[in-house]
């Protein structure tokens, strides 16, 4: 790759860099321009009980929104707003203007936060999700070939979600399978390795989205009071699962199982690697299943999103935390529309080098989602 700019005092990547180079963007949000935009995709009998009774999702308080009230809604900038006044995320035109286009977005990873996956009653889940599948095949990668879908499922219910994987994944609109880090119970269960044999199987990575709410509270000692708590907790919740599939064997059994870490930041995954190594040297006997040091398996199976990026106070010290994790293990992300988009002319605050800077913005995701 030629940088035909010459660098800047901030250390920021110029607009030209990123256009000549071509980024992929992990973390994408489409949103419905409305709820009958979404029923249209439902069957009747599950579009008239959503219409009639709503879908019952985990929700602890009465009149409670995932993110904070000021932020568009549905925690989007609030310059995201299409010329017609519909939801951020909604409108694919506008989506090219302020995002796709002027960046240099050579893919895109849609990220829906599908309802479906946390919906109480599984049989409304597992339609909610399948017309979440159909609504990104009609209304965004069918017309927009930049971008690429995430393969819906209701974890709760691994019968069906085994079958909308065995549906879908020969589509090569489906990069990977998303499943929300908040389940019923830790995600290294066994009651949810179908879902991973089917993905393997598939050569699909598993997408860990960290969602602004689930079944249970994002911190170990209940319901916390504030949104910034629940936001800083999406790094911790995300340590937990890895911590989970890890410990309870996943990647023994299903040895070609890919996970992607999205949106939880990443500069803790060298300290969760090395304490981990530290307890499973000193009480190994508890887990003969796992046979070798936790981080061998962190490192090989686990791939992580920039956004939301951490920022030390000296910005080198990014670098030091890249390469511990590894450089072929981070991918970028934007998160657009939400109020806390990373733009990639100034995510870093450092300057990469060359290969690094390639890695991260294109070539570590085109490798992991097989995009030619």
């Amino acid at each position: 790759m030629t940088d035909t700019t010459s660098p800047d005092t901030t250390g920021y990547v110029s607009t030209a860099r990123v256009n000549h180079r071509g980024i992929v963007d992990c973390d994408i949000h489409p949103v419905p321009a409305s709820p009958k935009e979404m029923a249209a995709f439902l069957p009747a009998r599950w579009a008239r009980h959503v219409a009639t009774f709503g879908a019952r999702v985990p929700q602890p308080f009465i009149g409670m929104v995932p993110y904070p009230r000021m932020t568009a809604g549905n925690g989007s900038r609030l310059d995201a707003f299409p010329p017609g006044g519909i939801p951020p995320g909604s409108d694919l035109a506008f989506m090219r203007q302020q995002l796709l286009d002027p960046l240099g977005i050579e893919y895109g990873i849609l990220q829906p936060l599908a309802i479906g996956s946390h919906t109480f009653d599984q049989g409304l889940g597992a339609a909610l999700c399948s017309a979440s599948n159909d609504w990104q095949l009609a209304r965004w990668t069918g017309p927009e070939p930049r971008l690429k879908a995430s393969l819906c499922v209701t974890q709760e219910d691994p019968e069906a979600a085994v079958a909308e994987i065995e549906r879908r994944a020969a589509n090569p609109a489906f990069v990977q399978v998303s499943i929300p880090p908040r389940a019923n119970e830790p995600l290294g269960r066994r009651r949810y390795w179908p879902i991973y044999r089917a993905a393997a199987a598939h050569n699909l990575p598993i997408a860990l989205h960290s969602p602004a709410y689930g079944p249970g509270a994002n911190s170990g000692s209940g319901w916390m009071s504030y949104y910034i708590e629940e936001h800083y907790a999406f790094a911790h919740g995300l340590q937990s699962v890895v911590t989970s599939m890890v410990m309870e064997g996943v990647f023994e059994e299903i040895p070609g199982l890919r996970v992607i870490c999205v949106e939880g930041g990443f500069a803790w995954v060298p300290a969760l690697a090395w304490r981990l190594d530290k307890v499973w040297a000193r009480m190994r006997d508890e887990l003969p299943h796992v046979k070798r040091p936790p981080s061998e398996y962190m490192r090989e199976h686990f791939w992580y999103t920039t956004q939301p990026m951490e920022e030390p106070e000296h910005p080198k010290h990014l670098l030091d935390t890249i390469r511990w994790i590894g450089a072929d293990r981070l991918m970028f992300s934007t998160d657009y529309p939400h109020w806390d988009y990373d733009d990639p002319r100034q995510a870093f605050k450092v300057r990469l080098d060359d290969t690094l800077d390639q890695a991260i913005f294109r070539d570590n995701a085109r490798s992991v989602y097989g995009l030619e």
